[in-house]
Order: C-alpha cells, then sequence, then structure tokens
C-alpha cells in the first residue's frame, strides 16, 4: 500500500525523510503540463521523469532515496508510485490531489489548470 500525503503535510514528511537521504519530488507530469504549472525546488529535489518514461528512464532514480510522486490529481503519481514500490523503491509516497491540491491547499502561486 503506498502512503498519500497531502500537500499540507509534505513538509513533515520531507523533514523525517531526510534521516533516509535527500527526499525527491518525482514530477510525472507531461512537458506540456510542466509549463502550465509547476513546483519549485525547495526542501526537495525536483524531478521531471514523465510517467510514460519511468520504466526506461528507472536508471536515473535512486531505490534507497526517499521519493514522492506528483502528478495533476494524483492517480498517476499513484501509479508510478506503486511501481516504483514493485521494483524495489522503499521509500515511496503519493502526494494526494496532485499539484492541483498543492495550489488549493499549500502554495496558491502555483497555476491550477
Amino acid at each position: 500500500m503506498i502512503e498519500q500525503v497531502s500537500p499540507c503535510a509534505l513538509p513533515a514528511w520531507l523533514e523525517s525523510a531526510r534521516r533516509i537521504g535527500e527526499p525527491v519530488v518525482l514530477d510525472v507530469r507531461e512537458d506540456l503540463e510542466l509549463r502550465a504549472a509547476s513546483v519549485g525546488p525547495g526542501a526537495f529535489t525536483l524531478r521531471t521523469i514523465p510517467m510514460g518514461s519511468i520504466p526506461a528512464r528507472l536508471s536515473e532514480l535512486d531505490p534507497a532515496q526517499p521519493i514522492a510522486c506528483l502528478c495533476h490529481h494524483g492517480a498517476r503519481s499513484l501509479q508510478v508510485a506503486s511501481f516504483l514500490q514493485a521494483k524495489g523503491f522503499s521509500h515511496v509516497v503519493n502526494i494526494a490531489g496532485g499539484i492541483d491540491a498543492w495550489a488549493q491547499e499549500f502554495d496558491s502561486s502555483v497555476a491550477r489548470y
């Protein structure tokens, strides 16, 4: 089961994850979506790999690093988080509600689309 972390709870998760390693927010949206709205790196490393490219680019991710997956509403990122977990990634969560919830609950400067 993949843990769901709300955008408002993300800072606490990031702080906790630092005990394991540098946390990564993995944005799995397409380039067009990234141009419409994006989060900036903050207390995390931001990686952008579209969902369909994850299998081919899996070697770009560290299975020991804590990863929080992000998409538009949370469905695609949940699929990616499940895929990563099945591939042996041990510290993976899904950002519930995606970037839309991020904009509504956490950072109103992020555009909604």
